[in-house]
């Protein structure tokens, strides 16, 4: 067995201010060239959601919403801009309840606040809807930079979210390609032998966590984390990230709706 430690190196790489229409790839090349950042095979890159979305096209003027009824009575029960709202109710599947400030919905499969709509990092009287599809997302990126840079890469498309009956936001993967993004290890043994049953490793929602140390949350204009050395299983395609249905869900299925 090797004695040598393990290592991973999280690196920030700051862009121009990404607006809509901008070409992902192009920016970030430019970005690392800039920055003489030069990627090497099984380099990760984590990406924030919100400045994908933004370069599709995902950013709505508020000013051109019209909210409707249902709409209106659900702002006024959260405390939520109603032409937020009524992009909320276009947007998630379900809306479960909410606390002032935010509808909790479940979007695109996952638990999300006002179905991860943000105004945050937009234009004032604009918010940023989830892109529409993170994982073509991930993988359109991926195959961009891959012919760029000659390597193979991983790609993760990342946002925050609070945690149930914790304070603050964690990472979530929201779209990946490149990396196996949960990867099983049951029928491993730990440090005393046992046969582990029902572990599974959520590395993209891992590394998304990590790279959120640098990327924050305001003004710092990092959209893109790289980590290097990270222990992940490299693939040629695009695996989907495994999510429960809301009954399989240990935490979900066991709160009761009022």
């Amino acid at each position: 067995m090797s004695s040598e430690l393990p290592s991973m190196q999280i690196i920030g790489v700051r862009t121009p201010l990404i607006k809509p229409g901008d070409d992902m790839v192009n920016l970030l090349c430019s970005s690392f060239n800039e920055h003489e950042i030069f990627l090497q095979d099984g380099d990760v890159l984590v990406l924030a959601e919100s400045a994908v979305a933004t370069a599709e096209g995902r950013m709505v003027d508020l000013s051109t919403v019209i909210p409707g009824k249902e709409a209106e009575e659900l702002a006024g029960k959260y405390c939520v801009d109603s032409r937020e709202m009524e992009l909320v109710l276009c947007e998630c599947d379900d809306i479960i309840g909410g606390v002032p400030g935010a509808a909790l919905t479940i979007t695109k499969g996952t638990l999300s606040p006002n179905a991860g709509i943000d105004s945050s990092n937009a234009p004032e009287g604009h918010v940023v809807l989830l892109p529409e599809n993170a994982q073509k997302s991930a993988a359109t990126i991926r195959a961009g930079l891959e012919e760029f840079c000659c390597c193979h890469l991983g790609v993760i498309i990342g946002d925050s979210r609070t945690q149930p009956l914790r304070l603050g936001c964690m990472g979530v993967a929201l779209g990946t390609s490149g990396i196996v993004p949960v990867e099983d290890a049951r029928g491993s043994r730990d440090l005393f032998g046992k046969t582990l049953n029902i572990t599974r490793k959520a590395v993209a929602d891992n590394l998304v966590s990590a790279a959120q140390l640098l990327m924050g949350e305001a003004d710092e204009c990092i959209p893109c984390v790289l980590i290097r050395g990270a222990p992940v299983k490299m693939v040629r395609g695009s695996e989907e990230i495994p999510i429960f249905t809301p009954d399989e869900c240990m935490y979900y299925s066991n709160i009761k709706r009022k």
